[in-house]
């Protein structure tokens, strides 16, 4: 960087940067190539601020402007290190409080003189996300999280600086910029630095569609190819490729797929395609779920109700069953009764299947003035009286007429029967619902239903008259009694309109002389909500694996009804068995999940879903679905407790059971196995998987360690697997495997000079030992168990502290060498174990010819041992400085009952000592007996300084 000028002028400089020399910090925001801001825009704002601090300009020596680029992620957690302005800035000290770029960058802020300060020129909306250290310069992220989507799809459009927020006309991964304008103080090394934090997208929006239900209407005359727009596609949030990617159906019918375009400015439209020929007649509704999926990593779905509704076309022209009918008439007929009716089919809806009938152009006049056609009903009806000139055969051509389509043709044969004598007449009277001779009788009638009335009459009154019906269906016709000549018409059975829903019979009438008459019944039954809804699977069984998506599909119930128009009409609804976050369309029959599963939770739903028609009162029928969630490895192996602790006595043999570790998984099968390993200590310890035993390799020794800490790890066999650990803690219990050691005298051989004027019950020497067992094992016990010397009953051992006193004052006889044979024992169980030394006081009033003492203690014969056990403590060792003193009587009686078994027994295990070999006695009076294993805790209690000579 380079700058002229006078010192107290206004300079703006650009800062260049070099990336073989800036190394970015680890653990802040990624920082961009700062480029130079001293833009004609930005000048006015820096020649305001100087003229607010002119007073000040004289003591900077030049002034610069920066721009850094920094960016980071959406989401992230307060005190995030963004980046630091001072290391980034390359702010370092140098001498003559010059700004040098070059000086090293080991040099903190804090080194300047004054120091650097850093300020934010105005708090704005960006200063709610970002903390700023005045004395650093490092920027972090605030208590306040950064949402992209909230700040730059929802927030402000502002451009400026100073805490606003910038938006790219483009998007891009740095459409969204946080800026701040920062101040360098003090004056001589003012900066005014343009901070711009970009912030990148991350996946945390699903694709959601603006409505749960899209509707599509395709013709099903629609070419194969076809591609419609889905309306209402799903939107997301987040941007580039965390957006919405692709879109597909759950289920295609074989008949659609999908297709995602995308236009100019990035949005995709999902497309459906038509990939076979559709027909209305055949299937008039699909229903499938669309899904829509980001490309985040995992992506994110969403998904919505996809109804392709199929809307009908003039594909279906009206149709006749027959091609010809043959109608009689007599012609003595009354006008205006109906001789026939033609009927044709269109299978389109509305007004594609209107149909008009009407006489072909062949149809002589003669004929249409005869006979009266209904161009709506297609009923035929003798329209004026049948003359003497009329024709006797009429050939009516009708043709049913459609829109757009080419007429439906049926000819009508009618055959006009000229009557000399008048037939028999049949006069109808109706009980049932009669419209233009159609009788119309609801379904489930009872039995015996009257329809009609028919009375029978001869014209000529001299000829006998029968009647008879002749056609098939559930009727009869009985003669009316009292009455003659009448007869009724009624039913033989309850009729169903699913099973036959128009009849036609005809009433016969004949006399004796063989004329006959019909008359033409039609009947129409009406359909009754007489059939519930029928599920095709009383039984529904589902499974789906938890943790599963929301709203998830589960299955498409679906129920018939043989009722026709709204009475076959069914809805879907829930059981009150069922949970709240289980939805079903009660249009559709779609049965979803609003919710996650847990299998841990529970692992079976059974509840019921019913089926109602819209009859009245309505029908319904009941279902029966089981749900099974199926297992994910989503729960880590669980300890009983997270620290066991094990009580073991020490010399616990190899691969003993020490204890049992209990742990559970909440999965099953595979995902629930679980594999127990020692992560510490596993040349020692070994855990048993199957059982969760804890066994020890080898033999343990307490006085070695006392307690061990082992880390166990459990590891199910999921995929992946999870684990989880627990602490173990062993404490190895003492037994009684160490006799007590003894540190003084340090050998059998040693001995400690006596003055003759020593005083009665002053403290003459100790025996020190130590046990490295514990508790009562420990408990240490000293006595005195063999004597020699001119007078060794003079000295007294103390059983808990071993301070050996002078009970009596010496005499002239006494002069010479005493030895006490020192027993120490432990108070071990379930048998105590003890050491000897021995304790040699040589009583004179100084030591003149050390070898003659040492000669003599070679030569000594062996000690009889006293038949005496010594008197174990129930207390710990510990040393006392004083002496316990003893009430004098029990003194006396004690040494003189002590002194007369030890005289005794002596001088008996003396004879029989003498008699053994010269090196027996020697070996006896070695060394000290002491372990052999075992290290020396010469950390013992204060002894009281004594004068003892060892020689």
């Amino acid at each position: 960087m380079r700058g002229g000028g006078d010192a107290c002028g206004l300079r703006a400089g650009a800062v260049s940067w070099s990336r073989a020399t800036w190394r970015p910090r680890p653990d802040m925001g990624s920082l961009s190539r700062p480029s130079s801001s001293a833009s004609h825009g930005n000048l006015p704002h820096l020649l305001l601020f100087f003229l607010f601090v002119r007073p000040f300009n004289c003591l900077a020596s030049y002034s610069r402007a920066t721009e850094i680029l920094y960016s980071l992620n959406e989401g992230l957690p307060a005190g995030v290190l963004i980046g630091s302005l001072a290391e980034d800035l390359r702010l370092l000290p140098s001498a003559g409080g010059q700004d040098l770029q070059s000086q090293s960058p080991q040099h903190s802020v804090a080194e300047r003189n004054p120091p650097l300060s850093f300020s934010l020129a105005s708090q704005g909306l960006s200063g709610q996300y970002v903390t700023l250290d005045n004395r650093s310069g490092e920027l972090h992220t605030s208590a306040q999280e950064i949402d992209r989507e909230a700040l730059c799809l929802e927030g402000g459009r502002g451009t400026a600086w100073g805490g606003s927020i910038s938006i790219s006309s483009s998007p891009s991964a740095d459409s969204c910029l946080l800026l701040l304008d920062v101040l360098v103080l003090p004056q001589e090394y003012f900066r005014f630095v343009k901070v711009k934090i970009a912030i990148r997208d991350i996946n945390d929006n699903a694709p959601r569609f603006p409505i749960s239900q899209i509707s599509v209407w395709v013709p099903e005359n629609a070419p194969v190819n076809t591609r419609l727009a889905i309306e209402h596609p799903a939107v997301d949030p987040d941007m580039g490729t965390n957006g919405v990617q692709t879109y597909r159906l759950l289920d295609y019918h074989r008949m659609f797929t999908l297709d995602v375009e995308e236009n100019e400015n990035g949005e995709r439209t999902p497309y459906l395609i038509v990939m076979g020929l559709l027909d209305r007649e055949t299937q008039d509704q699909y229903v499938s779920i669309i899904i829509a999926e980001d490309g985040g990593s995992p992506p994110l779905i969403g998904s919505a109700t996809l109804t392709i509704g199929i809307s009908d076309i003039n594909d279906n022209c009206p149709l006749f069953t027959d091609s010809q009918i043959n109608i009689t008439v007599y012609g003595n007929a009354t006008v205006g009764t109906p001789i026939a009716a033609v009927q044709a089919v269109d299978r389109d809806l509305g007004n594609n299947a209107q149909i008009t009938y009407s006489y072909s152009q062949k149809v002589p006049q003669a004929s249409k003035d005869l006979f009266h056609l209904n161009e709506n009903t297609g009923v035929i009806k003798l329209f004026s009286k049948i003359g003497g000139s009329v024709l006797q055969t009429h050939k009516l051509t009708i043709l049913a007429n459609g829109p757009g389509c080419i007429p439906a043709v049926i000819t009508a044969l009618v055959t006009i029967i000229r009557v000399i004598f008048r037939p028999p007449e049949i006069v109808p009277r109706y009980i049932a619902n009669e419209i233009d001779g159609i009788i119309y009788l609801k379904e489930l009638e009872p039995i015996n239903t009257p329809i009609a009335f028919f009375t029978i009459r001869d014209p000529e009154g001299k000829y006998k008259v029968s009647c008879y019906l002749e056609g098939e269906g559930p009727f009869r016709l009985l003669p009316y009694k009292p009455y003659s000549n009448e007869y009724l018409l009624e039913t033989t059975k309850p009729m169903d309109y699913e099973l036959q829903q128009f009849y036609e019979i005809a009433i016969v009438a004949w006399n004796s002389e063989g004329f006959q008459v019909k008359k033409m019944i039609k009947v129409q039954l009406l359909d009754d909500n007489d059939n519930a809804p029928v599920f095709l699977q009383p039984l529904v069984e589902l499974t789906i694996e938890e943790n599963n998506a929301p709203n998830a599909f589960l299955t498409k119930l679906d129920a018939t009804d043989a009722d026709s128009g709204e009475r076959g009409q069914v809805s879907y609804f829930l059981g009150p068995d069922a949970p709240s976050y289980f939805s079903l369309d009660s249009v559709t029959g779609i049965l979803t999940v609003s919710t996650q599963l847990d299998r841990e939770e529970k692992e079976t739903y059974r509840y019921t879903v019913r089926a109602v028609d819209s009859g009245k009162p309505p029908q319904e029928s009941v279902a029966t679905v089981i749900i099974t969630v199926l297992d994910k490895n989503d729960n880590s192996p669980r300890f009983i407790n997270k620290d066991f602790s094990f009580f073991v006595p020490e010399n616990f043999p190899g691969y003993g059971e020490i204890g049992v570790i209990s742990v559970t998984d909440a999965d099953t099968g595979q995902n629930g196995w679980v594999a127990l390993s020692v992560v510490n200590q596993s040349d020692i310890f070994v855990i048993d998987t199957g059982k969760g035993l804890l066994r020890a390799k080898v033999s343990l020794d307490r006085e070695q360690q006392s307690s061990y800490t082992l880390w166990v790890e459990a590891v199910d066999g999921g995929m992946p697997p999870l684990s989880s650990t627990a602490k173990i803690t062993i404490l190895l219990l003492d037994i009684n495997d160490n006799p007590p050691l003894v540190l003084f005298p340090q050998s059998n051989m040693s001995y400690l000079l006596v003055l003759p004027s020593t005083l009665p019950g002053s403290l003459v020497t100790e025996v020190y030992a130590v046990d490295k067992d514990t508790g009562m094992n420990a408990v240490i016990a000293y006595s005195i168990i063999g004597r020699r010397g001119p007078r060794p009953e003079s000295f007294r051992i103390d059983p808990k502290t071993g301070n050996i006193t002078l009970e009596e004052a010496l005499l002239q006889t006494d002069y010479g060498l005493h030895r006490l044979l020192v027993k120490v024992s432990d108070h071990g169980y379930p048998e105590p174990l003890h050491s000897t030394v021995m304790v040699n006081l040589f009583v004179n009033d100084t030591v003149s010819n050390e070898s003659y003492i040492e000669n003599l203690l070679r030569k000594e014969p062996e000690i009889s041992i006293e038949e005496k056990e010594p008197q174990i403590s129930i207390e710990p060792t510990q040393r006392k400085g004083e002496s316990v003193s003893c009430m004098p009587t029990l003194v006396a009686l004690s040494v003189i009952s002590l002194s007369s078994i030890t005289f005794l027994t002596g001088m008996g295990i003396y004879i029989c000592l003498r008699r053994e070999k010269k090196h027996h006695r020697e070996d006896e009076n070695l060394e000290v007996q002491t372990p052999l294993k075992g290290k020396i805790d010469l950390h013992m209690r204060e002894r009281k300084p004594i004068d003892i000579s060892n020689i």
